[in-house]
């Protein structure tokens, strides 16, 4: 109990120091370098200003998709289809609404774990939809931001790569928890 308790208070302290001890060092390496500091760091946030207005639009259209797409019963409509499909492989139904949204919105996703794991803490199905929630990521978000900031139009490739990933995420997520949990 005592050595829990020394390990639990070394790590907090470490947690405290370290964002800014990287903050000093990075500091002091550009001062070593010579490099004005406040003027890079200014010059840095034009730069990011200048991205988001470029990006904006981009961020708009994702957010108006997802906001179609739940408020439609489209999320709803594929979940229902899907559902045999995803029985025969393991993955509880309830999961599934997580799985479909992922790729679209994290904050809405983890929406929709929140609710499994309302409905059925500590259940198998909680533990699924919180795994796959963190085996996959947001694709068309990152296709939206990314893309959209640098002016790359042609995504189909990056797009199917990125589903196809979320896709591998989403069954491991489902093997994990039936190897450790069932």
């Amino acid at each position: 109990m005592q050595d829990a308790s020394i390990f639990k208070l070394v790590i907090d302290q470490v947690s405290l120091l370290t964002i800014p001890l990287i903050f000093f060092l990075i500091v002091g390496y550009a001062m070593a370098k010579r490099v004005k500091v406040y003027e890079s760091f200014i010059e840095g946030g034009k730069e990011g200003f200048d991205i988001f207005i470029k990006i904006l639009p981009y961020i708009v259209a994702i957010l108006v998709a997802i906001g179609m797409f739940k408020v439609s019963g489209a999320l709803g409509f594929l979940s229902e289809m899907l559902a045999p499909l995803t029985l025969k492989v393991g993955m509880p139904p309830e999961t599934l609404r997580v799985a479909l949204m992922k790729p679209l919105s994290g904050s809405g996703s983890l929406g929709m774990v929140a609710d499994v794991v309302r409905a059925e803490p500590d259940s198998f199905n909680a533990k699924v939809a919180s795994t796959m929630f963190g085996s996959t990521d947001t694709t068309f978000y990152i296709i939206a931001l990314y893309f959209g900031s640098v002016g790359i139009k042609k995504i189909r490739h990056a797009m199917v790569a990125g589903l196809i990933a979320d896709l591998a995420g989403v069954l491991a997520a489902v093997w994990v928890c039936h190897a450790v949990f069932t």
